[in-house]
C-alpha cells in the first residue's frame, strides 16, 4: 500500500511541476505528516524531491528528472478505459487502480498539455445511475463478479434459487442497475446482479467467443425486453403536429412500428404497455390524436376532454 502511495506522490510531483504538503495530503488521503514522511523515504531512496521555502513553496523533483514508472500494466490501461464512471469503478473495487494509470497517464503527457484532463473534466460528465436512485448500495457479490470478468474465471452462482454455472463475459450498468451477460452452456443470458445469492469465482479460465460483442449483445436485449412489455395496441388518427410530438409521445420501442404503419390520413397503430400508459400517452397529444380504437379508450379519453373543456370554460357574467 505505502509503496502505491510513494508512487503515486512521485507521478503526482512529476506531473503537476510541484505541491505542497497539504495539496498532497489531501490528493493521496493521508495527513501532511505521513507526507513528510513518504517525501522523506522517497529521498533516501534516490529519487531527488526537495522542499521549495517560502510563499508558494512546497515539494518538488529535481529540474529534469523523469521516473519510469509511466508505464501502464494490464489492469492499469483497462481501468483507464472506464475513468468516466468513477462510481462504477468504485463499486467494482477499481478505484485505485484506475487512479493510478491516471497520474501515469498524466505523468507521461508533454508540460504543455498536463491541463487536458482537468479541462475534459470540466466539460464532460457521464452520470450514469439513474434520478432517485438514493443511496442504495451496490450487489454484494459485484466486486467479485467484476474480478471474475476480468479474468476470464467461471463462476459458480444460485440466481433466483437456482444454482448456475456461468462463464462472466461483461457487466452493464443501466441506470443504476448491474447485469451481467453470461454464457450458460450455449446460450448468452443476461442476469440482473442483485439477484444472485452465493457466488464463488472457480480457477478455471474460460475462452471467449472472439465474435461476442457486448455493446450489441445488450441493445439487442433491452430491445427484446422493452418489446414484450408493449402488451396491447391503440389506433390513433394525428394531425400534423400530432405526427411530430409522436417521437416524443410514444415509448421508443414502439416507435418504429408506429412510424411504419403510419397512413397518409395520419391514421397510426402505436403499441402500448396498458390501456393506463395509453390513456396517458393520449392526453400528452392534447387534441392532436382522435382514439379510434378500442372504443373503451376512446369513451374514457372523450370523457376526461369534457373535463378538461368544463375547467377552462369561460365564467359566467
Amino acid at each position: 500500500m505505502r509503496a502505491a502511495r510513494l508512487m503515486s506522490l512521485v507521478l503526482l510531483l512529476q506531473g503537476r511541476g510541484g505541491m505542497t504538503a497539504a495539496e498532497l495530503a489531501a490528493e493521496l488521503e493521508v495527513s501532511e505528516r505521513t507526507v513528510h514522511r513518504d517525501v522523506l523515504a522517497l529521498s533516501g531512496a534516490g529519487v531527488p524531491v526537495y522542499a521549495d521555502r517560502g510563499r508558494g513553496g512546497g515539494y518538488r523533483l529535481l529540474e529534469g528528472y523523469r521516473t519510469r514508472l509511466t508505464g501502464l500494466d494490464r489492469a492499469e490501461a483497462e481501468a483507464l478505459f472506464l475513468s468516466g464512471v468513477p462510481g462504477a469503478l468504485r463499486e467494482m473495487g477499481l478505484q485505485e487502480v484506475a487512479a493510478t494509470a491516471r497520474l501515469k497517464a498524466a505523468a507521461a503527457l508533454s508540460p504543455g498539455l498536463r491541463d487536458a484532463p482537468a479541462t475534459a473534466a470540466q466539460r464532460f460528465h457521464l452520470d450514469a445511475p439513474g434520478w432517485f436512485a438514493g443511496d442504495v448500495p451496490p450487489p454484494a457479490v459485484l466486486t467479485r463478479l467484476a474480478r471474475a470478468v476480468w479474468n476470464d474465471r467461471v463462476v459458480t452462482a444460485v440466481y433466483k434459487d437456482r444454482p448456475r454455472t456461468l462463464e462472466p463475459y461483461g457487466l452493464i450498468l443501466k441506470a443504476g442497475a448491474w447485469y451481467l451477460a453470461a454464457r450458460s452452456g450455449t446460450r448468452f443470458l443476461i442476469f440482473r446482479v442483485d439477484r444472485f445469492g452465493d457466488l464463488d469465482v472457480r480457477d478455471d479460465v474460460f475462452s471467449r467467443d472472439p465474435g461476442f460483442d457486448l455493446a450489441a449483445f445488450w441493445a439487442e436485449q433491452s430491445a427484446a425486453f422493452t418489446r414484450t412489455l408493449l402488451r396491447a395496441e391503440i389506433t390513433l388518427r394525428l394531425t400534423a403536429r400530432g405526427v411530430r410530438l409522436l417521437r416524443h409521445v410514444a415509448d421508443p420501442a414502439a416507435l418504429p412500428d408506429a412510424l411504419a404503419s403510419l397512413r397518409p390520413d395520419g391514421t397510426v397503430r402505436l403499441g402500448v404497455e396498458s390501456m393506463e400508459v395509453a390513456y396517458a400517452q393520449v392526453l400528452g397529444f392534447g387534441p392532436e390524436a382522435e382514439v379510434l380504437a378500442p372504443p373503451e379508450l376512446r369513451a374514457t379519453v372523450a370523457e376526461a376532454a369534457a373535463r378538461m373543456a368544463a375547467l377552462y370554460e369561460p365564467p359566467q357574467r
